[in-house]
């Protein structure tokens, strides 16, 4: 899994970077500026997710840089807690402690072996057969049948969307493309700006414009102005950065539009799951995020549609 770090790379991170910049000084202007103390709150909270995405951005960077292991090693890591959150958020009985054993310190691990030994075939079915056939069998052997479906749901859903979904993010790193070998990295990085971008655009439009929600019982912060200017900004920015991966420009507005269109799919279902539970965030590891699962809620939906559009079209 060896990655060449070239020039577009490095005019990605520093982009990055760039705008990361900008938005501390932004941010120091307006904790200068504000005069409420709703406007200092606001602002405390914009600087919070600011100083995380600052670190989030290094830990990434220091990924790339082993050459794609890390990568791999980043994303479980970041599966591990999600599903930490995920489960806790969802409780089970006692009877399911064993059942999670083998879901925490088995599957996980294996799902991104399979990732960085590019075992293709394995990888797209481990999870979805048979870790969805084992955990109803380990945990009906408990003798617990209270809630069984319930139970067993949670497992399977969360093994679904914090470990399966996410896992095709640095699974882009296997990808065989003609004519852009050892660049994967570049689509890597292309996924996480123009998804994590439409969320932060959405937040912003959605501030400044939005009016009205688009399912006030579900989220009642997503509005149709802030969803339609995020997701249609996000695709613009992803349709500007065609360069950068083996896409047209075309091509890109048209990824890029459906993975924005999945992302915004995914933080609605994460967000009906946080309303069911009573809760406003999965957990508060991130500073101005909430928890792991707050941050990567669109990536659970954007990546798997993301990967096999790539793999269907250029592999």
């Amino acid at each position: 899994m060896s990655l060449t770090w070239d020039a577009q790379t490095t005019a990605l991170i520093s982009g990055i970077v760039g705008l990361l910049l900008v938005s501390s000084a932004f941010g120091f202007y307006l904790e200068r500026r504000a005069q409420t103390e709703s406007g200092r709150l606001l602002v405390a909270n914009l600087n919070a997710r600011i100083r995380s995405w600052w670190i989030m951005t290094a830990l990434f960077g220091l990924a790339l840089a082993t050459g794609g292991i890390g990568s791999v090693i980043l994303f479980g890591l970041t599966s591990f807690v999600a599903l930490r959150e995920f489960i806790t958020l969802t409780p089970t009985h006692r009877a399911d402690h064993r059942t999670l054993f083998w879901t925490f310190f088995v599957f996980v691990p294996f799902q991104y072996y399979l990732v960085a030994t590019q075992w293709y075939g394995m990888f797209t079915i481990f999870i979805p057969v048979y870790a969805f056939l084992f955990v109803p069998v380990r945990s009906v052997l408990a003798g617990d049948t209270v809630d069984f479906l319930a139970r067993t749901a949670k497992i399977q859903w969360g093994l679904m969307v914090a470990v399966y979904c996410i896992s095709h993010a640095p699974a882009l790193l296997m990808l065989q493309i003609p004519g852009y070998e050892g660049e994967n990295a570049k689509l890597l990085l292309y996924l996480l700006v123009v998804v994590q971008m439409s969320d932060v655009l959405q937040y912003t439009f959605g501030k400044t414009l939005g009016t009205r929600a688009i399912a006030p019982k579900v989220s009642p912060n997503k509005t149709w102005e802030g969803t339609v200017g995020g997701i249609a900004a996000a695709t613009l920015i992803g349709t500007l950065l065609w360069w950068a991966t083996p896409f047209g420009p075309w091509a890109a507005a048209g990824i890029s539009l459906l993975i924005n269109l999945a992302g915004f799919a995914g933080g609605l279902c994460m967000s009906a799951i946080k309303r069911d539970r009573g809760v406003k965030d999965f957990g508060t590891l991130i500073e101005g995020h909430g928890g792991v699962m707050d941050r990567i809620d669109s990536l659970c939906f954007a990546a798997p549609v993301f990967f096999h559009l790539v793999r269907y079209f250029y592999s």
